[in-house]
């Protein structure tokens, strides 16, 4: 896929991020098929997706959506774990991912290899590279290094990086103005329609939403927590 063709299919859309932890009850690679199906149905632009479930979400999904598929996998919970590892990269390119999501935040990834090699490794292969950013300096950063989309996923996930209680939309306007070109995608903490709507007007090309569409114990929870009986 070519980044105008990515651009053009996700612009001022939403994009869906189909994944669950381990121990969750829809750690399940079908069941996040369906999920992602169901998100296509809703007018999802994109699907994200892998995480834990690796490779195997990420083929699995590639079957079953013709939308552009944003793949990676994750090795543990700290440090950098979003698609850590040059193999990671190319792995979830062979599994038919469209764009591959990394980590991009300055911390040291395992095996010592920089996020420019996993790029150049992606980009090798034909796919594009999604940066994982916590910061504006990440997000400056990765677009030198050959990042193709930036991402502000990781802003308050990280530790230097603030961890307001909504999506971090002052990061979303700052890399709009230092990066005034690139693809920017709004990702964190986005869990009501008016955010996202919020997040293009500040200078998002599109939202990634997970939580608030794909876990049900999740948004259970919140309903569950609003009602005089909580706690009984």
């Amino acid at each position: 896929m070519i980044l105008a063709e990515f651009r053009a299919a996700v612009r001022g859309r939403l994009i869906v991020s189909c994944q669950a932890p381990a121990g969750h009850a829809l750690r399940d690679t079908a069941t996040l098929v369906r999920m992602a199906r169901a998100a296509v149905d809703g007018g999802a632009a994109a699907i994200r997706c892998g995480g834990v479930g690796g490779v195997a979400d990420v083929a699995a999904i590639r079957r079953q959506v013709a939308l552009p598929v944003i793949g990676l996998t994750k090795d543990g919970a700290e440090g950098v774990y979003i698609t850590p590892t040059v193999a990671a990269a190319r792995a979830v390119v062979a599994a038919g991912a469209d764009v591959v999501a990394l980590d991009a935040t300055g911390r040291p990834r395992p095996e010592g290899a920089a996020f420019a090699d996993s790029v150049a490794a992606v980009h090798a292969l034909g796919a594009l590279v999604m940066a994982d950013t916590a910061t504006l300096a990440d997000a400056v950063a990765a677009v030198a290094a050959g990042a193709d989309v930036v991402a502000t996923t990781l802003s308050g996930y990280v530790p230097g990086s603030p961890a307001p209680d909504g999506p971090d939309l002052a990061l979303v306007a700052a890399v709009r103005v230092a990066l005034p070109d690139v693809v920017l995608v709004a990702e964190g903490r986005y869990h009501h329609p008016a955010q996202a709507r919020a997040a293009v007007d500040a200078g998002a090309d599109s939202v990634v939403v997970g939580t608030a569409i794909t876990d049900p114990a999740w948004i259970t929870g919140r309903f569950a927590a609003a009602l005089p009986g909580a706690g009984r």
